[in-house]
């Protein structure tokens, strides 16, 4: 490292380079069989975070929590091992940089060599270079105690060690406890990060120099080489449409700041939301405009959860580098089973008695009652929704045939039919899946209608747009088609 700008980095070691507390780990270990083991993990826990926030001293804390423990020397290796598997991520990926810069990195912890120097000396530091706490066994080799002249099993432990210690540079502390905020506090240190990758302390969090939820925050801050090109904290993502919880756990749990909004955002608040974002998450009916996308100054990806993209400007997109992705079979099986469900209940004529139900008229009638049974089944676009219906239809019984524009392979027993007119004169249920390009507007008019058998069934869960409305009130008024589920508006309400 330059001479000029000389830094020395001091990293703490339980939930700083360990995703764990490394004495809850070893009480795992060594209370197995204990009948109180639970009670006892979660009274070590709470004694940890007394020490860690600084309501007892932390001499208090080991007395009491080596009490509770029932460890020997022979857990140790034990220990190492399941802390070797739970090194925080950030510090896993990024082992380049303290084996490229092991001369300037020191671990200054509460802990224990015992299980510390094992485990760094895999990362390139050496043991002089680790300062901590060591056991006290006795001739069983159980651990009954600690060395209580060491500097670091006392209160303010770490500013008395990193005192006599007298590193060189700058001094940048790094760490998600009060005993590491303190050494700035004392002047020790020269800058102080609060590591939050695994844990957020909030009464250290003000008091920080600067808040690193990863090792990549802090490399960039530093300007000094990252294993990956841009620390995933810094990206900014916007979900809109009250997109699913797991979705913003997941990005959560790595790293990205999200913001979550629960509906749609016109073009005008969408423009000015969408600056700063780095990644933005629709469903379909956020309009994603050519003014949006010159709005983002920032965006590098758009996400739509659902299988549209037609309410994206892609040119715009494509001009301005910014990748779309959607999911075609992201509720695939939730359409199909609706239109399943809504053929029954039209071919039984379900809705017309459970209305009249509701006015008191009780009709058990079954006259114009069907089976889909031996029925045939007409799909308009046999794309992944299509295709897969007519899978489950042909289960059910029911005779398929398709229609699409592009040559697609047929499912089962399913037959392509050469014309939408075909298609229309031989269904007794119709059903649309077809997307939302501009040539699919006005599909279904008062001609293609006519062309229906008499009394067949029509469902429409694509696109509100394919069929003329009017001419479909019509044809239902009229008896030439018995029934129709709709789910989708030419213009979909906020």
């Amino acid at each position: 490292m330059s001479q000029e700008k000389k830094r020395t980095f001091v990293f703490d070691f339980d939930s700083t380079l360990t995703q764990v507390e490394a004495f809850e780990e070893l009480a795992e270990i060594s209370l197995k069989g204990d009948p109180r083991k639970k009670e006892k993990i979660a009274q070590i826990a709470r004694i940890t975070d007394q020490g860690v926030d600084g309501d007892i001293t932390f001499t208090e804390s080991l007395e009491k929590r080596l009490k509770i423990l029932n460890a020997h020397r022979d857990h140790l290796d034990q220990l190492v091992k399941r802390l070797s598997k739970k090194i925080s991520p950030s510090i896993s990926r990024n082992k380049k940089f303290f084996t490229e810069f092991a001369d300037d990195i020191y671990i200054v912890s509460c802990g224990f060599k015992e299980f510390i120097d094992p485990i760094m000396a895999k990362y390139g530091i050496p043991s002089e270079r680790i300062h901590a706490n060591t056991f006290r066994f006795n001739k069983a080799g159980k651990i009954v105690g600690f060395d209580r002249e060491n500097d670091l099993a006392k209160p303010d432990g770490k500013i008395d060690e990193l005192r006599k210690m007298d590193l060189p540079g700058e001094v940048h502390m790094i760490g998600d406890g009060f005993s590491d905020y303190q050494t700035r506090a004392a002047g020790i240190a020269d800058k102080f990060y609060a590591f939050t990758e695994n844990v957020q302390r909030k009464n250290i969090l003000d008091k920080a120099d600067h808040i690193a939820p990863s090792l990549d925050e802090i490399l960039y801050k530093e300007k000094l080489p990252m294993s990956i090109s841009y620390p995933k904290n810094r990206i900014k993502v916007l979900l809109l449409e009250a997109i699913h919880e797991d979705a913003v756990a997941f990005l959560n749990k790595e790293g990205y700041q999200v913001e979550l909004r629960s509906g749609s955002l016109s073009e005008d608040e969408l423009s000015e939301a969408v600056k700063g974002k780095h990644i933005l998450g629709i469903r379909s009916k956020t309009q994603v405009t050519k003014r949006v996308v010159e709005s983002a100054d920032r965006l590098l990806a758009i996400g739509a959860f659902c299988i549209g993209t037609n309410q994206i400007d892609l040119a715009a997109c494509t001009q301005k580098g910014i990748c779309v992705f959607n999911a075609p079979f992201s509720n695939t099986r939730s359409v199909v089973e609706m239109v399943i469900g809504e053929m029954i209940m039209l071919m039984r004529g379900t809705f017309q008695k459970s209305m009249a139900m509701h006015r008191g008229v009780w009709d058990k009638s079954a006259k114009g009652s069907v089976e889909i049974r031996g029925k045939k089944l007409g799909i308009i676009g046999y794309g992944n929704i299509g295709s897969q219906l007519s899978v489950l239809a042909e289960g059910l019984g029911m005779q398929v045939s398709y229609y699409d524009v592009e040559e697609k392979l047929a499912l089962g027993n399913a037959q392509k039919v050469g014309s939408l007119k075909e298609l229309l004169k031989k269904s007794d249920v119709v059903t649309v899946h077809v997307d939302g390009r501009a040539e699919n507007n006005g599909m279904l008019g008062k001609k293609e209608l006519s062309y229906m058998k008499d009394g067949a069934v029509f469902i429409n869960l694509a696109r509100g747009k394919v069929v003329d409305l009017d001419a479909l009130a019509a044809a239902l008024k009229s008896g030439k088609i018995r029934g129709a589920a709709i789910d989708v508006f030419p213009y979909e309400p906020k």
